[in-house]
């Protein structure tokens, strides 16, 4: 009996230690970092504190930054090596959100620290797909901009980034911008939605007169 009382209280112990939950200084960290007090972070990181830190739901300190906006916290923590491709349960990555939510300048920094183009959202999606949608036209320059970046990648809705630009955008100026960005860096028009349905023709069925105009303009110089 005393055996196995023993056997259970290392076994808590161990998991206390290697559970970032259940880590006083881990705890503090993920504080620090959502109250955006960088002198503190360094301090802990410099302790020796893992910069790969996760929440319960799997979030990066990292990530949080991101979510924050928090620029400065977010560039220490990436230029002291923190994983800007690790996910949370939620799928999200530090790159994925911030190319989602148009952080560009986060963008820009995690392609030079190791973005991977092969891991997805919870739809399936790459970065570059929700900042079509969004309207996030210098986050799209630069992503098409990107060599063997996956362009016409068709998330688990059937959407590739210029198809969800058009289908979820309102056909505004930005929108217009994003089509034409795509196109210019390769992106296919004719890879049609799980409906069978073209780009263009959802532009038609949307009234977004100025974007049926660029597609069937890129259209007939392509044939």
């Amino acid at each position: 009996m005393k055996t196995l009382l023993l056997m259970s209280l290392v076994t808590i112990m161990s998991f206390c230690t290697n559970n970032n939950d259940y880590n006083m200084e881990n705890k503090k960290l993920i504080e620090y970092v959502i109250k955006n007090n960088l002198t503190e972070v360094k301090r802990l990181i410099e302790k020796g504190e893992n910069i790969n830190t996760v929440n319960k739901e799997g979030k990066s300190i990292l990530l949080l930054a991101v979510i924050n906006n928090q620029t400065e916290m977010a560039t220490f923590l990436t230029q002291q090596g923190a994983d800007v491709n690790l996910q949370a349960k939620n799928s999200d990555t530090a790159f994925l959100f911030a190319g989602a939510s148009g952080q560009t300048k986060m963008v820009k920094l995690f392609l030079e620290h190791g973005a991977r183009f092969d891991i997805y959202n919870r739809y399936g999606g790459t970065a570059l797909i929700p900042a079509c949608e969004r309207g996030h036209v210098e986050t799209v320059k630069v992503l098409a901009q990107v060599k063997n970046f996956p362009i016409n990648h068709v998330n688990n809705l059937g959407w590739t980034g210029l198809m969800e630009a058009v289908v979820l955008g309102d056909g505004s100026f930005k929108y217009q911008e994003i089509i034409k960005i795509l196109l210019e860096h390769g992106a296919d028009q004719n890879i049609n939605d799980f409906d069978n349905i073209s780009a263009l023709q959802h532009a038609k069925n949307k009234g977004q007169t100025e974007i049926v105009t660029i597609l069937s303009n890129h259209q007939k110089s392509t044939n």
